[in-house]
């Protein structure tokens, strides 16, 4: 039998209610209230390594942060966020290495059923997001759920990323478009 929390990694519909999914969301909680608090960056890190999916050696993350679960995320090698990320993960979010995210940035995976009645019943789903290696989002970037960023791309302050993109370009807007093309 498949748990909804299978169900949700899958993006498939499920049920936020689940008291496995409910568990989980609390020691999200906990763990961001424990991080959130600490002001030594290297007890950060650690927490960090204990708590996500995996993580790189070397990796640096300013507080706040909030996540739905942080188990469903997924940091490569050489990662650095600034001030105030949201990752809602209720599906995974792969991020590669050498990946720097400006303050103000949100990951989400979650989606609602566009069907009101649907979406007033609670079942949810999600998609996930996928950054590649020396990925640049600078201050204020929405990525939404179920793009994939190629390697090399950056993203301008502000913008709003809607689908997925290649390597090697610059975007910029809402929704972002390709501005630009790095040789």
């Amino acid at each position: 039998m498949v748990t909804e929390r299978e169900k949700m990694i899958a993006g498939q519909p499920y049920e936020p209610a689940d008291p496995e999914l409910k568990t989980m969301r609390l020691r999200a909680r906990q763990l961001m209230k424990t991080f959130n608090n600490e002001d030594d960056a290297s007890k950060r890190s650690d927490l960090l390594k204990e708590w996500l999916g995996a993580t790189g050696n070397h990796l640096h993350m300013e507080q706040p942060f909030y996540c739905d679960y942080g188990t469903n995320i997924y940091v490569g090698e050489n990662f650095y966020a600034n001030f105030n990320q949201t990752f809602l993960d209720v599906c995974e979010i792969h991020i590669g290495d050498n990946v720097m995210i400006g303050p103000n940035c949100q990951l989400l995976t979650p989606l609602h059923p566009l069907d009101p009645i649907e979406r007033n019943s609670g079942v949810e789903y999600g998609a996930p997001i996928r950054l590649g290696n020396n990925v640049w989002l600078a201050s204020g970037v929405t990525i939404l759920p179920g793009v994939t960023l190629g390697d090399n791309v950056v993203v301008g302050a502000g913008s709003v990323v809607t689908k997925s993109f290649p390597d090697n370009v610059v975007l910029a807007g809402n929704p972002a478009k390709v501005i630009k093309t790095i040789s």
